[in-house]
């Protein structure tokens, strides 16, 4: 926090990523709300918001890498405040239908395909690669507190005052991040000494392919990012449907989850270097099997801790991941890089959440939780054994 520019983003991030949580929270309700606990329409939605990451990131991660990340993050955090506003007003006035929440989340969406990839590259510019680790374990803390802190009072506040209030406080909460990133200093910035007038698409991956200790925990993202993080969906179904709770209740899951994230973010600000492969494969066995349990967990009280570690792992795997593929990164690609990271961490949350919808639409919520934890340990052990026998291999 001794980097001027780094607390002005930090300021500005944990207000705008509270507002966020809290729209999550108030979408999801509303979605419920709109189609009688619908677990397929919940997991249409979420594929809407994430299909543009499918589709787009790895566009904008060249944009990230050619123009001004700071202005790229100031159009993305204008436009999302104007989405916020427009579909507040739909359900305060109500007239609010599903195809509107759907248009809003596909759009929002493509607003977060380019600002995901520039925001975590940017992290890099604002304190330099010695600090990069510990910044971006910083950055994950404050995001979590805003996740403790969003969730908890958006439950609250939607149930007092309805979706419509929680979603136009949203949208206040973004000219905070706006105002941090136009205070900053530009020549403080730690910034490549040279911008490509082009940034092929294909560059990127060819960095990233010829590096089997960046591919490798890559496909692990890609496995566990789409079939283990879909709590956006799973977590609102098992709140309504298995335990019966109401909307303060399910904030208050959402909050554990957020609680061990946290906790894990503030752990990982001690790294100093990059991680271990080992150490990432641990992280998401660990995940998969917490995972699992919550999928299995009896009472509203045994999911909520249940929930805290297992929102520790998951932050501990992706900081982990993270820091082990941005750290082996040239400088020239990392806006590349870090789109593909976003591609297969967030990107591939469409296919994840239609699979999980079907499921939980026909076998229940615990189906779509059973089915991340497992498909995450199976990954890890994939990998865990694909990595030694290339280690052999090259022994040889």
């Amino acid at each position: 926090m001794t980097v001027r520019n780094f607390r002005l983003f930090a300021t500005g991030q944990i207000v705008s990523v509270a507002g966020t949580w809290m729209m999550v929270v108030a979408q999801d309700w509303l979605v419920l709300s709109l189609t009688d606990d619908s677990g397929t329409a919940l997991g249409v939605v979420t594929a809407l918001q994430f299909a543009p990451l499918l589709l787009l990131t790895l566009h904008a991660g060249a944009v990230a890498d050619r123009y001004d990340k700071r202005l790229l993050l100031t159009v993305a955090n204008v436009a999302s405040a104007v989405l916020a506003v427009l579909l507040a007003v739909l359900v305060l006035t109500g007239r609010v239908q599903l195809w509107h929440v759907g248009l809003f989340a596909l759009g929002l969406g493509v607003v977060n395909a380019f600002e995901v990839p520039a925001r975590m590259a940017f992290v890099s510019e604002l304190v330099g690669a010695p600090l990069l680790p510990n910044a971006s374990a910083l950055s994950a803390a404050y995001f979590n507190s805003a996740r403790v802190v969003g969730p908890a009072a958006a439950g609250l506040l939607v149930q007092c005052f309805g979706t419509g209030w929680v979603m136009l406080l949203n949208a206040a909460s973004y000219p905070a991040t706006v105002l941090a990133l136009r205070m900053m200093r530009p020549g403080e910035l730690h910034r490549a000494e040279r911008r490509p007038e082009r940034a092929p698409v294909r560059e990127g991956i060819r960095h990233l392919t010829a590096r089997r200790d960046l591919v490798l925990p890559m496909v692990l993202v890609g496995v566990v990012g789409m079939l283990g993080f879909t709590f956006q969906l799973t977590l609102p179904l098992l709140a309504k449907t298995v335990f019966h709770a109401d909307a303060a209740a399910f904030g208050l899951l959402t909050a554990s989850l957020a609680a061990g994230s946290l906790a894990a973010a503030l752990a990982t600000t001690l790294r100093r270097g990059r991680p271990a492969f080992t150490l990432v494969v641990a992280a998401a066995a660990v995940f998969g099997i917490l995972e699992t349990l919550v999928g299995l967990a009896p009472t509203p009280a045994t999911a909520a801790v249940l929930l805290c570690c297992t929102g520790f792992a998951s932050v501990f795997f992706a900081q982990a991941a993270n820091h082990r593929i941005q750290l082996g990164t040239d400088a020239l690609y990392r806006g590349r890089v870090m789109a593909l990271y976003t591609l297969v961490f967030q990107g591939t949350t469409p296919l994840g959440a239609l699979l999980v919808g079907f499921l939980t639409g026909h076998f229940g919520a615990r189906a779509g939780l059973l089915l991340g934890g497992t498909a995450s340990l199976l990954a890890a052990a994939a990998v865990g054994r694909a990595d030694r026998r290339g280690v052999r291999t090259a022994g040889t």
